[in-house]
């Protein structure tokens, strides 16, 4: 079966075996391990990852013409789930925790990411993410406070997670092509982190301070508490600085102090 890359699901299809075995070889993946495997596409990273021999590998595929293909490649070697990752429950899909393999569709990483994050399920379905984005989607997650790239991506998304890039790889390592190189970061449960209620107020909370990027966080403090010059000041924050100035743990703080407030 000839197979098209669709253009409106962002398929770009990982064809380069070296890059495919370095990838599968970072998990280390034993045979008790379980493994999920987002946008498998044509199933190159997926036969890559039954080589190692896992104990259960479970496959979401949303294009149901790839999903037949994979099934008749590798017959139930693999559990495929035709669904569309932004509207499945992760962790009912195992009563193991996952090692995640995910060449993320561009346009909607960002979202796969931040439902991970932010999912306020009570139990830890995985055990690491490794996951391929846009580089410059890569960047925006490792970014420094105080450069251009520290956004709300960054601070979310090493809230619970410890964050490694292993590579950038190549657009020609793809087909079709992309116009961009790509980034393979993994990500790890940490194993403290901050307290919050609930990640949705983190999520508002970043929203509202980066939709004035440029303006000062006055303005933001402004909206989020009625007396903002009382918390800026228990917070030890001059209300002149701009939203990129902020550490990561700055925000959790003061999203803490707003689900306070609330209770």
């Amino acid at each position: 079966m000839q197979i098209k890359a669709k253009k409106s699901l962002g398929q770009n299809f990982l064809i380069d075996k070296n890059i495919i075995n370095k990838i599968v070889t970072i998990a280390n993946i034993q045979s008790n391990d379980n493994i999920l495997e987002i946008g498998p596409g044509t199933g190159n990273l997926t036969e890559s990852i039954i080589n190692k021999k896992p104990k259960n590998i479970f496959v979401i595929e949303k294009d149901e013409n790839l999903a037949n293909l994979l099934s008749k490649r590798f017959k139930n070697q693999i559990n495929i789930i035709n669904k569309d990752i932004l509207k499945i429950s992760e962790h009912l899909i195992s009563n193991d925790e996952l090692i995640v393999f995910g060449n993320l569709p561009y346009n909607i990483s960002t979202q796969i990411l931040s439902k991970w994050i932010t999912s306020n399920y009570n139990k830890k379905w995985y055990k690491s993410l490794i996951l391929m984005f846009q580089k410059e989607v890569a960047d925006r997650i490792l970014a420094k406070t105080n450069s251009k790239n520290y956004g709300r991506l960054t601070i979310l998304s090493n809230w619970k997670l410890d964050v490694k890039k292993i590579f950038d790889i190549s657009a020609y390592c793809f087909s079709p092509k992309p116009k961009v190189e790509s980034s393979l970061l993994v990500f790890t449960p940490k194993k403290k982190y901050f307290e919050i209620n609930d990640a949705k107020n983190l999520e508002m909370i970043t929203r509202v301070f980066f939709n004035q990027r440029r303006k000062k966080i006055k303005n933001s403090f402004n909206k989020i508490f009625s007396d903002s010059k009382y918390f800026a000041e228990k917070l030890n924050l001059d209300l002149n600085l701009r939203p990129q100035n902020l550490s990561p743990s700055t925000y959790y703080l003061i999203t803490k102090q707003y689900e306070n407030l609330r209770s």
